[in-house]
């Protein structure tokens, strides 16, 4: 059996390797997979409304910590932030390829607020997670609706279940949000103003070979195939991970307010090339990515083309 350590997932963002590592897929391609955590100390974070900027965060304070710190050999995240990652990394991580959820988020406000539209938010702070797929979504979603200038950000804890709470205590006015939080939000009175897709990808360390990524591909299209051919025998990981953790207010939840619509799961795949190149000129123009030249220098190409075709 070959080992392979992963940062631990959620279901927003891993339910199909959760699937594969519960219902032995992983075992049945040869892996041996270890799950480490990379939040174990106590959540402390509060919504920040004088940080308004990633400039001069750590990119690593969730996503990629304990591959950098020599822990994992893996990990997956949204696409964008790994871009940014990748450029920092001092352990030679590449993007190997597209994870395979498609990550449903939202802008949510509160039971009492006035703002019904996106246009509303102009100049409005909105509460993200820096460095996480719902800041990059905010932006995109913002964007469309109002001048730059008039996007308004400000830091918000990684962790959704404390950015619902400051929400409903009336902290901030707008906040990003992921399932199943979205649907808590929404069933204690909070409103989704706007929402998108979005795609996330994989971080290998160069001791992950094309081999073993190959391997993990298998198992993870596999539990794709399974949650799709059944989707509502999966939606009780959205709420059972989350209560496990201890996040009461999940509890409130049931299998029948989450919305099968909001699961999207296909096939992993490699980082499309226009694509790539897009999102890096999308990213610059925010301030971001500004040390990297080439975005091609972000991927392990050789792992991603042999990885995936092995795959199929």
């Amino acid at each position: 059996m070959k080992k392979l350590t992963l940062e631990n997932t959620q279901p927003f963002q891993g339910l199909p390797e959760l699937v594969a590592y519960d219902e032995g897929l992983f075992e049945k391609e040869g892996l041996q997979i270890e799950w480490v955590d990379r939040q174990k100390a106590a959540n402390t974070e509060r919504v920040a409304t004088n940080i308004i900027t990633p400039k001069g965060l750590d990119p690593f304070l969730s996503h990629g910590k304990m591959l950098e710190d020599g822990k994992a050999d893996m990990y997956n995240a949204c696409e964008w932030g790994n871009y940014c990652r990748v450029e920092e990394t001092g352990k030679a991580s590449r993007q190997v390829g597209r994870r395979a959820i498609i990550t449903y988020a939202a802008i949510v406000v509160g039971p009492k607020s006035s703002i019904y539209t996106p246009q509303q938010l102009a100049n409005v702070p909105v509460a993200v997670p820096f460095y996480f797929g719902t800041h990059y979504v905010a932006l995109h979603l913002l964007q469309g609706f109002m001048p730059r200038e008039m996007v308004r950000l400000c830091s918000a804890p990684s962790l959704s279940i404390l950015r619902v709470r400051a929400l409903l205590a009336g902290e901030v006015e707008a906040v990003t949000l992921t399932e199943p939080h979205i649907s808590l939000a929404e069933k204690l009175g909070c409103r989704v103003v706007c929402s998108s897709f979005y795609h996330g990808t994989e971080v290998a360390s160069d001791r992950v070979d094309p081999e073993t990524y190959s391997a993990f591909n298998r198992a993870v299209r596999e539990a794709v195939r399974r949650i799709n051919a059944n989707k509502s025998a999966y939606m009780h990981y959205f709420i059972d991970y989350h209560v496990k953790k201890g996040e009461t207010e999940v509890a409130q939840l049931k299998v029948s307010d989450l919305r099968e619509g909001r699961l999207v799961v296909t096939d992993p795949a490699p980082i499309p090339a226009e694509e790539l190149e897009r999102t890096a000129e999308w990213l610059k123009s925010w301030g971001m990515l500004e040390k990297t030249g080439s975005p091609t220098a972000l991927v392990n190409d050789e792992v991603q083309r042999y990885a995936h075709v092995a795959a199929e």
